[in-house]
């Protein structure tokens, strides 16, 4: 079986600059990326103020919007405020059997969330988990934390997971962690060069080679490492970044893709369901 996966910080449907409507365009964007299952960070639930000022503005949750007639979605509400809230969303085009959404914010200036979602493909349950880390070191090892929780809460040991999102993780710091804990893989991992010194310090240190994530921020010319999809269960046939001038118009964050084939130890795996989607909504 193959899917393909994407994850993209959306910045509410709004230009970067100016705060001018690009949701119509996202929905097209997301059209032309044909993702099975998509990963969305800070999209609009609803936003009074911006509906009152602009009369394309959707009536729906961009959500609902961008999932259309074609695709399920799921909504984990994060930051509120008078005139409306955002927060993070999975688009499918598998049912979405269960959802989820975990509160892990670090403090009262940063709303911060854990969508979880149990997506059925055929018998095959996947446990997809949309993140939006904080801005913030202290708080995003924290919210690592929380995750890992999550996870070995929610999803069976060994069971296919997905993990996708705004991580803000531009030193790097939480991958290790997290391939340790989870036993993920990051879909961009590869090997860097580096010094004989380096590696061997690597070494004594039981670490293996060192490995980066694409640059997806700013659209127009990546520089920064903060968006990363996270498999377990899944090989890599392909990732990249969509970045230049059309996608900056769009959001100041690059939209990230992947193409996955369910790893061989799962081709025959029958998972029970039910008991998977019980455990899930908790």
């Amino acid at each position: 079986m193959k899917l393909r996966i994407a994850t993209w910080n959306i910045h509410k449907g709004v230009s970067a600059l100016g705060r001018r409507p690009r949701v119509h365009g996202i929905k097209q964007a997301l059209a032309g990326i044909a993702a099975d299952i998509m990963f969305l960070q800070e999209v609009q639930g609803r936003h009074d103020l911006l509906a009152l000022k602009h009369a394309s503005w959707p009536s729906q949750g961009q959500h609902e919007f961008l999932a259309g007639d074609e695709q399920h979605s799921a909504y984990g509400k994060n930051a509120v405020y008078d005139h409306g809230h955002h927060g993070n969303a999975l688009l499918s085009n598998f049912p979405i059997a269960a959802v989820r959404n975990h509160d892990v914010s670090d403090h009262a200036f940063e709303s911060r969330g854990i969508l979880h979602c149990v997506v059925t493909v055929d018998t095959l349950v996947i446990h997809c988990y949309v993140i939006h880390l904080g801005l913030f070191a202290v708080s995003r090892l924290r919210q690592t934390e929380a995750l890992i929780d999550a996870v070995c809460a929610s999803a069976p040991p060994g069971a296919p997971l997905l993990i996708a999102g705004d991580f803000n993780d531009w030193t790097n710091a939480l991958s290790e962690n997290l391939r340790d804990r989870l036993g993920v893989t990051e879909v961009f991992d590869r090997q860097l060069p580096a010094s004989r010194f380096g590696s061997y310090l690597r070494r004594l240190a039981g670490r293996g080679p060192r490995k980066a994530p694409a640059r997806t921020f700013p659209a127009a010319m990546p520089m920064l490492q903060l968006d990363r999809i996270y498999v377990r269960g899944f090989d890599v046939l392909e990732a990249k970044v969509l970045y230049g001038p059309s996608w900056a118009r769009l959001s100041d964050h690059a939209p990230l893709i992947a193409e996955l084939t369910l790893h061989p130890s799962h081709d025959s795996a029958t998972t029970d369901a039910q008991h998977t989607i019980e455990h899930a909504n908790g």
